[in-house]
């Protein structure tokens, strides 16, 4: 199958196509060798004898005769009889034979008064040939110079009593020539009019069965289920060209072909609904009701009438299945518009063949020598069903397209939920751990606070009461830090400039205080405070402790997104002895520990007669 089917490479493919047919009708139709007679008159007598009517010659008709101008509504056995001589020149050694290109429905031949050919039977079920062309090996044993007569009885039916005209009966013109070339000529008319038929036939019943396979195997696409029913129950219709010897009569053959047509136009109908995504309740009743109906008038015409109710239903299936194509057509050219050229051209074509047969049935149009409509629609269903099958692969490559594209979706949404599993566990820790702290500090402040202060207030001793309180300040600070409520900026830069001052001022120290004079609106982490309070403690007691300073001064800078703080003093600094080593003291290495906590730092610096400064900084 091609890989684009489109609307161009289809009209060629077709273009090709009909000039071959084209070369191959101007090859059957061409004028016969000279060698070869043809007999276009004869007697004919109207009889069911074993042989000529001797006595009833009858009257002279020109072949080809067609009983339906010549005898209506005759049904039986004609017998023709006509005369023939060797062509002068012949070739004495030649065989020669007899051709007759159509005979409707069975044929026996006579040569001076000898039996040398039968069809099959010649009555009741008479053997159904009317597709087939004969050929008749004259014996040579037989033959006279002059004056050889064939007699040929022609069994056949009534247009009134058959269902397509091309099985009423008759018999066309008669040749008379060399086997050798009358051979090809019959071999030709063989291949086109029951070979190709065949053939075509048994390809679109495998094609048919695929079909019905895919749609079972992909119960969405009904349209191919449709299709291949479809084609099934035509290559089914052409049974007829491989049984002749049918066993009943010809007016159940008949009644059964017609009725055939019910369900085959059904299935094309709902083929081309499905296709254009299409669905009727009331259509599929009524062509439901029309499987029962079409039988049951055919029944109530009778025999004597079955042409004409048969060219009815056929009138009305072919406006069904019109009406059908141009719905499914125009819901095509407005939802899927890449569809419709190729799908019009086959459609369209198929129209053209079922107009022709029409025009046929109904006299418009003469019966032409060759059945291409028997051929013609099973390739053409044919082309339908490679065009399906593009489309079906397409949907497939699409639908693995889309399958792995929704595996892609799935493994981002599924590490997406992996991800958001894994915060709500860290968030549930955190509700844990956060209802723990409040515990905790509960418990501190109502067990341990109390006790405290109990201590400052009932203990004789300074001592132990200054050791008391600052134990309940250090639990307050550690209470407030597992609470975890922020507190503004502007409230800690007070409260720590009232401990500093206050603690410096009792050590006889000088403090120099310094913020910011701007609104500040800033909020601060509960944990920032704790660590920055315990950190300018840890300062301040250093300077206390060692550095014999009389003066500190303490500035304050905030900006949008930092905060920092300097603290100075003007004592004797850090020994040169401990240079170099201000992290191993627990002090200093507790004060970078807890500034890198808050993913900020802390620096110090200090010299021997400079005095120290220590540089905080924070984000904020």
């Amino acid at each position: 199958m091609p890989a684009q089917f489109s609307a161009p490479t289809l009209a060629r493919t077709l273009r090709r196509a009909f000039a071959l047919l084209a070369l191959v009708a101007a090859g059957v139709g061409q004028a016969a060798p000279a060698s070869v007679q043809t007999i276009t008159s004869a007697l004919a007598s109207a009889s069911s004898a074993d042989q000529f009517p001797v006595d009833n010659p009858g009257t002279e008709v020109q072949l080809p005769d067609d009983w339906d101008d010549s005898r209506p509504q005759y049904e039986g056995s004609v017998w023709y009889r006509t005369r023939f001589d060797i062509a002068e020149g012949a070739d004495p050694n030649a065989l020669l034979a007899l051709y007759v290109e159509r005979v409707c429905s069975n044929l026996e031949v006579r040569l001076n008064g000898h039996r040398i050919f039968s069809g099959g039977r010649m009555s009741e079920p008479v053997t159904r040939n009317c597709l087939y062309p004969q050929l008749v090996t004259l014996p040579a044993a037989l033959l006279r110079e002059r004056g050889n007569v064939l007699d040929l009885q022609v069994a056949g039916h009534p247009l009134q009593r058959v269902t397509s005209r091309q099985r009423a009966a008759g018999i066309s013109a008669l040749k008379v020539g060399p086997q050798s070339v009358l051979a090809a000529e019959h071999a030709q008319r063989l291949f086109w009019n029951i070979t190709s038929v065949q053939i075509a036939s048994m390809a679109l019943m495998v094609l048919g069965c695929v079909m019905v396979a895919l749609s079972w195997m992909q119960r969405r696409e009904a349209y191919l289920g449709y299709f291949g029913w479809l084609s099934l129950a035509w290559a089914l219709m052409s049974l007829r060209l491989w049984w002749r010897d049918m066993p009943w009569d010809d007016g159940v053959t008949e009644f059964l072909f017609c009725t055939g047509f019910a369900p085959v136009t059904a299935l094309a109908v709902q083929y081309l609904l499905s296709y254009a995504d299409l669905r009727s309740r009331w259509i599929e009743t009524a062509l439901a009701v029309q499987w029962v109906l079409m039988p049951v008038t055919l029944l109530l015409a009778g025999p004597s009438r079955l042409f004409t109710m048969a060219s009815i239903w056929y009138v009305l299936l072919v406006a069904e299945v019109f009406g059908t194509v141009g719905l499914h057509l125009y819901i095509t050219w407005r939802r899927k518009r890449h569809e419709f050229w190729p799908m019009a051209l086959l459609l369209g074509g198929a129209g053209a063949m079922v107009l022709t047969e029409l025009a046929i049935q109904h006299e418009l149009a003469a019966l032409p020598r060759i059945q291409w409509l028997h051929f013609a629609v099973p390739l053409l269903f044919v082309g339908i069903a490679a065009r399906l099958l593009q489309v079906f692969a397409r949907s497939l490559l699409a639908a693995e397209a889309g399958r792995s594209t929704l595996e892609g979706r799935v493994k981002e949404i599924t590490a997406e939920i992996e991800q958001n599993f894994a915060q709500l566990a860290e968030m549930r820790v955190e509700q844990v751990t956060e209802k723990e702290r409040k515990r905790i500090a509960a418990d501190l402040h109502d067990d341990l606070g109390a006790k405290l202060l109990t201590i400052v207030h009932t203990s004789e001793s300074e001592r132990i009461s200054t050791l008391a309180r600052e134990a309940l300040e250090e639990m307050r600070l550690s209470v407030r830090g597992l609470t975890g409520k922020p507190m503004r900026l502007a409230d800690a830069l007070a409260d720590w400039r009232a401990e500093t001052v206050s603690r410096l001022g009792q050590a006889n120290i000088e403090a120099d205080w310094r913020g910011p004079t701007e609104e500040i609106d800033q909020l601060l982490p509960a944990r920032s405070f704790v660590q920055t309070t315990r950190i300018l403690r840890e300062s301040v007691s250093n300077i206390i402790k060692h550095s014999g300073a009389s003066h500190c001064k303490v500035r304050c800078a905030i900006s949008e997104h930092e905060f920092g703080l300097l603290v100075q003093d003007n004592g004797k600094g850090i020994p040169m002895e401990l240079d170099g080593k201000l992290d191993r003291g627990h002090g200093m290495s507790s004060m970078k520990h807890r500034a890198k906590q808050m993913q900020g730092q802390c620096l110090v610096e200090s010299g021997p007669g400079y005095g120290t400064v220590i540089r905080l900084t924070l984000p904020l």
